[in-house]
């Protein structure tokens, strides 16, 4: 029997990181989520910081207009629950978040945090809107997701990407062990699973390859991508406006 195609969400983060560099309105988070749908995203993800240093909230009222479903990573606070209930995202993906952080660091402990997020979980649920939690593929972080009533994990992938990077073989292998038994277990629990962090087009290709995965999210390695891939083409495109403009003048 055929599986179902893997679903791609595409972080569009760090085109707002570079928006905010320079402040004002370039380059556009909700331009590059037009053109990720274009080219075939089944939806985008957005993390709405607590310090806003990329995604803004006016980003997610624009984002969330778009054709195709948004995610809404943020943490479990107060202020952010009350912005998915009053913009209704598809989805909510619970992280972790230290503002000392570069990025997403690891998994949130769902385990440790149980009676914090049972209500935090119960009400977004109650509001029609599908919840994840962005675990560890560990036994107990599952078992706590399963508990809450969280219908989807994403499982990090940060670990196993950055043994493959650094060409450890011992631990990608063990990390790759963990994500293999994780998955099973989670989708023995009855939930849904995807998984993000760190990948590339080889691990991307390889983690595909398993089964229980419903969707990848994908971010930073593919608006880097984008840099290497289209910074040619529009350079070639500025080359040409101004030698129209000189060609005027002369």
């Amino acid at each position: 029997m055929a599986l179902r195609q893997l679903r791609l969400g595409v972080n569009i983060d760090h085109v707002a990181t570079v928006r905010n560099a320079r402040g004002g309105a370039h380059p556009d988070p909700v331009t590059a989520a037009k053109l990720a749908i274009e080219a075939g995203a089944d939806g985008i993800t957005a993390h709405l910081r607590e310090d806003r240093r990329h995604i803004r909230d006016e980003d997610i009222s624009r984002l969330r207009a778009l054709s195709r479903p948004l995610n809404l990573e943020m943490a479990a606070t107060g202020e952010m629950q009350a912005i998915a209930l009053k913009t209704r995202p598809h989805a909510v993906c619970i992280v972790p978040e230290r503002r000392e952080e570069r990025t997403t660091e690891g998994g949130l402990d769902a385990a440790g945090q149980m009676t914090a997020l049972a209500p935090f979980v119960a009400k977004l649920n109650d509001a029609g809107i599908r919840v994840s939690l962005f675990i560890a593929a560990e036994a107990s972080q599952i078992e706590a997701a399963a508990k809450l009533r969280a219908p989807v994990i994403e499982i990090h992938t940060g670990g196993w990407c950055e043994a493959l990077a650094h060409g450890d073989s011992a631990a990608s292998d063990r990390e790759w062990r963990r994500i293999v038994a994780g998955t099973q277990q989670a989708a023995s629990l009855g939930l849904e699973v995807h998984a993000g962090h760190g990948l590339t087009y080889e691990s991307a290709e390889a983690i595909a390859a398993l089964p229980q995965i419903a969707e990848l999210n994908i971010g930073h390695f593919l608006i880097g991508e984008a840099i290497s891939g289209g910074l040619a083409a529009a350079i070639k495109t500025m080359r040409a406006a101004m030698d129209r403009g000189r060609a005027k003048a002369s």
